[in-house]
Formats: structure tokens, C-alpha cells, sequence
């Protein structure tokens, strides 16, 4: 298996500026790799919720996880300043592939990237459900030919 390569800022369309905690260091002095995947959950709902296209409360179809994945090329320590990067590899009726690139401080190559599958469902029988319309249009300019 060939290891992929850092992608760069510009291949991203979206990017949300995170703040390292304390917290986040584990004992070898770099952010521990289960928060990283609490960035990449941090841009996707943050998005979402700015663009009004998803209510954590009150929305009939939600995101749930089935499949996420992440390449590690350089540590993240606190205090450092995260930026996530955002873009979106397929839209399909019931499927979302967001794909997140992690980027220390002003560095132009990703610290770490990977992706998660959303499968959006009905709220309350968690059955596949289409993707509300509200939801396409936010997603859209974030589309981008699968890497």
C-alpha cells in the first residue's frame, strides 16, 4: 500500500480555526489521535449548523458515522491553533463523504486528513432517508472530484 501525501490548504473550501486544550496532549506530549477525530466531527456539525442545515434538537434527519479513516504526517500540540479543513467527495441521496484536512498553526501541509461517511436517516426510526434539500444546497460548494 503506498502512503498517501499531505494534501495543501488550497484543497480545501471550507476551514474552521480550532484551539488546542491542554487537555487534548496525552503523555507523549502531542495531541492524542482520538481527538483528531473530534476535529473532524467539530467542522462537519459546525458547518452544518451555520448554514442552518442541521438543528441538533429538532432536525428529522441526522448523520451518523460508518465509516471514518485518518493519515497522521506531522504531531499537533497544544497550544497550538488547528484549522480544519473542509470538502465534501460525494454527495449521494442518502450518503455524505466529508473529507478533513488538519493544519498546524500557518504550516500548508496537512498535519493529518482523513474522511467519515455520514448516512443520514429519519430521526426517530433511524431508517435511510434522503438528503433534505436544505442540506444539498449548504454541501454544494463544497463538492469536490473524489480523491
Amino acid at each position: 500500500m503506498t502512503r498517501p501525501t499531505a494534501d495543501r490548504r488550497n484543497d480545501y473550501r471550507h476551514f474552521q480555526t480550532i484551539p488546542t486544550r491542554w487537555i487534548d496532549n496525552d503523555v507523549y506530549g502531542h495531541v492524542n489521535n482520538v481527538v483528531y477525530y473530534q476535529y473532524f466531527d467539530t467542522v462537519v456539525n459546525q458547518y452544518l449548523i451555520e448554514q442552518g442545515a442541521l438543528d441538533i434538537e429538532r432536525s428529522e434527519v441526522i448523520g451518523l458515522v460508518v465509516e471514518t479513516h485518518c493519515n497522521y504526517f506531522a504531531s499537533i500540540t497544544f497550544p497550538d491553533v488547528v484549522h480544519a479543513g473542509l470538502r465534501v467527495a460525494r454527495l449521494g441521496s442518502t450518503s455524505v463523504r466529508y473529507e478533513i484536512g488538519l493544519f498546524r498553526n500557518d504550516d500548508q501541509e496537512a498535519a493529518a486528513q482523513g474522511h467519515f461517511v455520514h448516512v443520514y436517516v429519519d430521526r426517530a426510526g433511524r431508517r435511510p432517508a434522503k438528503l433534505p434539500e436544505v442540506l444539498r444546497l449548504a454541501l454544494a460548494p463544497l463538492v469536490v472530484p473524489e480523491t
